[in-house]
């Protein structure tokens, strides 16, 4: 069968960038005996052609200059790694208005803009293809809008940022407080320099926001979701957890009910400790799904880093080349927002058990007054961990279980306790997410 030549053009060479360039210029051969594919890189576009990198691409594919790869009639792919939703976003729409189709690992840009590119992309008759966008070299996006069609979806429970799973994984089995976890991440390269979009949850939404929609079938903006770091965790919620059989992770989590609602929402989650996403450390992603048809199925592997997210950019740049994507792009069809926005659960109606620490006065009649406000508002506790010890103000740690309450009840209660003269300091409240397992054959 004769090879056919496909001509790619890359805007972005930093870190994943050079990934895709040295898989395309060393794997060629071996992509080409696979799927009759000759991959050429014909174009590297970056600000920077200056600095040195990991990989040396041939004499004179490096410029500056966008126009070249525009321009060039002979460039049907336009992969885009620059990152970010200013330059990124006009690059995407030059490529698409200059008849090419995208690949892109950029999650923040179609959280944000995706609408607005996927109708772009159908009005130049051109696809967008993104599996590198949520989980690196995990084939999520594929499993979901391609393995999982005959599925009616209820739930999605994921690890989807490796830098918070490396932090609290360090603060896990080391015991140590979240500002040394996080040098130690950074040390190794596991974080960035400012981590910020990591450990405030943002980036975890941004990939939710593209999961839930491929999942649910709905249009979704960033405000439907609730979001919520990590940042104020404390070693000792973890280590109290953990005596209550609970591990801590950051989870990304779209739920439907019978209704068609949805629950959209990021936060640290206690869960249980036989559960297999808590078996998920240092910078390993996992997404757990639970489907109509097949149970609950879950997808783990590295969830960034060089090479495996340039192995699922140069998947979908054979995809695309294959005429695959463009069929499955074509077909991609979500419920308007005119219809799904009344669908979205606010997060004070969602329901969960709840972790809570209280720091309260060594005195008589302590337990029995915060305990009064928490059934006031109708959550009951299915378990009290008390320590020996004194903190600040002669107060000592009281850690509470509850059974399933709304959200909005808890924090009316929190409110009130907080006010009591018994209560030294703010509470710490964490949600316990009971996450079902299929464990039948």
């Amino acid at each position: 069968m004769a090879e056919k030549n496909v001509k790619v053009g890359l805007a972005g060479f930093g870190t994943v960038g050079c990934g895709v360039a040295k898989l395309i210029l060393e794997e060629a051969d071996s992509i080409a005996v696979k799927t009759g594919l000759r991959l050429q890189l014909a174009c590297v576009v970056d600000v920077d052609t200056q600095s040195p990198r990991p990989v040396k691409l041939p004499d004179g594919i490096l410029t500056d200059d966008l126009s070249r790869l525009l321009d060039n009639d002979t460039i049907s792919i336009g992969v885009e790694l620059v990152g970010g939703t200013g330059a990124a976003r006009d690059i995407q729409l030059k490529m698409l208005q200059a008849g090419k189709d995208v690949v892109t690992a950029n999650k923040a840009l179609l959280a944000e803009h995706g609408n607005e590119l996927y109708k772009a992309a159908r009005e130049n008759d051109r696809c967008i293809a993104f599996e590198a966008s949520c989980a690196g070299g995990i084939p999520i996006v594929s499993g979901i809008r391609s393995g999982l069609t005959a599925n009616n979806i209820s739930a999605m429970y994921g690890i989807v940022n490796g830098t918070c799973n490396c932090i609290l994984s360090n603060m896990t089995a080391k015991d140590v407080d979240f500002s040394e976890a996080l040098a130690e991440a950074q040390s190794k390269g596991y974080a960035e320099a400012d981590p910020t979009l990591d450990i405030n949850g943002n980036d975890s939404a941004h990939k939710l926001a593209i999961l839930a929609s491929i999942a649910f079938g709905y249009e979704i903006t960033l405000d439907d979701i609730f979001v919520e770091g990590i940042e104020a965790i404390s070693k000792d919620d973890i280590r109290y957890g953990g005596e209550m059989g609970y591990v801590l992770k950051l989870l990304a989590i779209g739920q439907k009910d019978r209704n068609n609602r949805i629950s959209l929402r990021v936060h640290p989650s206690f869960i249980a400790k036989d559960n297999s996403l808590a078996r998920v450390d240092g910078p390993f992603n996992a997404v757990s799904i639970f489907g109509s048809s097949v149970g609950q199925v879950m997808y783990y592997g590295r969830g960034a880093g060089m090479m495996p997210t340039a192995s699922a950019v140069v998947t979908d740049i054979i995809d695309v080349a294959l005429g695959n994507s463009a069929t499955t792009f074509r077909h991609l069809h979500v419920r308007p927002r005119s219809e799904t926005e009344s669908l979205i659960e606010k997060i004070g109606d969602t329901v969960s058990r709840f972790y809570i620490r209280l720091m309260v006065k060594d005195q008589p009649g302590g337990v029995a007054k915060f305990s009064k406000v928490l059934g006031d508002q109708q959550i009951s506790l299915s378990g009290v961990l008390q320590h020996e010890g004194t903190g600040p103000d002669n107060t000592v740690p009281v850690v509470i279980a509850t059974h399933p309450a709304q959200q909005k009840n808890v924090t009316a209660a929190l409110k009130e306790v907080e006010k009591l003269e018994v209560i030294g300091g703010r509470p710490v409240c964490i949600r316990i997410v009971d996450i079902p397992e299929d464990k039948e054959a």
